[in-house]
């Protein structure tokens, strides 16, 4: 077989080299688009008159049949084609001869494998929009109907202040809000066209840019030309932003692997969710969070892998570029699997509104209300602070928690005490009177619903 592009060589490619600069064992994902790209860019050649309208129409019908021929997996991709591009260029030559030569007219694999990687982000951007929001669904159908249902709530992840449940999975909405938006944002960049770019200086040929944008739906042209076939920031915010999500997800997943745990309780996971163990037939382990967490790791390295290839690279393409593609096609792959397991994962867990009142009940999470009151009875909070670690110093003695302690005890350590302590402390009481904007009272986190659920709305 004779070397492609060979025409200034004497020697074949050495089968080593062939084998280790060839992307299409990966890069044959982006057969879809790399045919969307070639569509476009024929029909416009066409009108153009740059090739025969006829030619245009036999080279649209091959691409056509390829396409349908990839989806019923009738085609074998050859390494010795290196990648999708040559791939699917050959099969067309094969398919309408000669003619079929003339698709690469007034382009080049830059500008074209840069317009495959905005069309499939493109489109798996939208799709993971929609799954962001499926979590989003999930974290709103449970948050809905434990309003009511109270739960420790952590700092250093040391009992801190009572919240309500629905105000604590609510948090992980706004987290996955703020995703959902990013990757929006994201799609002003990724709408960029780069074809038509050429190599790295443009094209002789008079083609029409804004017809193959309008034909791919791309709202902007890169006015460069050099930075087009070069330009992967696109891919370096999509990494970063699916990190970032992967981030949140592995947050929410550490929480149900301590809340499932015998010590906590709070939660029991759907048995779909889980595995058993091979040696001790009691466990039940929570193994789709525990992955979850673990797979945030690879996002990481993806983002760091392509920061490191371009950090470096002088204009315009270099073949250090072609390390782009395996770890954006992986961080998808994580992203889609990842939040088509948590939206469900979410819906069907058990909350242990018992158990988590339990907890409540016995620990000393409602000591700064105990403060807060001294306060409105006169007294400086930092001398209020100073007599609440006295009690709770005098109940862990006594091996008491404060709801525990006697009116007369509370005297020992302030006048400033009423009977109403005992209401003040109540956990409802404590959650309640957090009613501040964005607070955990009821009344907040109903308000939290309302304009979350104004948010999918739109």
């Amino acid at each position: 077989m004779s070397k492609l592009w060979g025409g200034r060589f004497t020697k074949e490619t050495n089968k080593l080299v062939e084998e280790f600069t060839a992307s299409i064992s990966f890069d044959q994902k982006l057969a879809k688009e790399d045919i969307a790209g070639s569509l476009a860019h024929v029909q416009m050649l066409g009108e153009c008159g740059i090739i025969p309208s006829e030619d245009a129409g036999k080279i649209k019908l091959g691409l056509l049949e390829i396409k349908k021929m990839i989806e019923n997996n009738e085609v074998e991709f050859l390494v010795e084609d290196e990648d999708i591009h040559m791939n699917i260029e050959k099969l067309l030559i094969e398919k309408v001869g000669s003619v079929g030569g003339k698709l690469h007219t007034g382009r080049s694999r830059n500008d074209q494998v840069a317009t495959d990687m905005h069309l499939y982000l493109r489109t798996k951007t939208t799709e993971l929009i929609t799954l962001v929001e499926s979590v989003q669904q999930a974290l709103l159908a449970q948050a809905k109907v434990n309003v009511e249902t109270l739960i420790p709530g952590y700092t250093h992840l040391q009992r801190a202040q009572p919240v309500s449940f629905a105000h604590h999975l609510m948090a992980y909405f706004w987290m996955f809000e703020r995703d959902k938006e990013r990757l929006i944002d994201s799609l002003k960049r990724i709408n960029w066209l780069p074809l038509g770019s050429g190599a790295l200086a443009g094209t002789t040929f008079p083609i029409n840019r804004e017809r193959v944008a309008d034909i791919l739906g791309f709202e902007t042209i890169y006015p460069n030309s050099m930075d087009a076939v070069s330009d992967r920031d696109f891919i370096l915010e999509f990494l970063s932003i699916g990190s970032i999500i992967m981030t949140h997800i592995s947050r929410l997943s550490e929480e149900f692997v301590l809340w499932s745990s015998q010590e906590f309780q709070f939660i029991e996971l759907d048995d779909s969710f889980c595995t058993g163990s091979s040696i001790m037939p009691q466990k039940k382990n929570p193994d789709v969070p525990e992955l979850l967490r673990g797979k945030t790791g690879r996002t990481y390295g993806n983002l760091m892998g392509l920061l490191t290839v371009l950090k470096g690279l002088p204009l315009a393409y270099n073949k250090d570029l072609q390390e782009d593609k395996e770890g954006m096609f992986d961080t998808v792959e994580t992203l889609e699997g990842s939040l088509k397991l948590l939206a469900p994962m979410i819906e069907t867990m058990k909350v242990n509104t018992n158990v988590m009142r339990k907890a409540i009940n016995h620990d000393f999470s409602n000591a700064t209300d105990i403060a807060d009151y001294l306060v409105r009875k006169g007294l400086p909070f930092r001398e209020a602070h100073e007599v609440i670690g006295k009690i709770v110093l005098y109940a862990i003695q006594q091996e008491k928690f404060l709801l525990d302690l006697s009116f007369e005890e509370y005297q020992q350590f302030s006048s400033l005490f009423e009977e109403d302590i005992y209401e003040v402390l109540a956990p409802e009481h404590v959650v309640a009177v957090r009613n501040s904007f964005g607070g955990t009272a009821p009344e907040q986190v109903k308000a939290q619903i309302e304009l979350a659920e104004a948010k999918l709305g739109k």
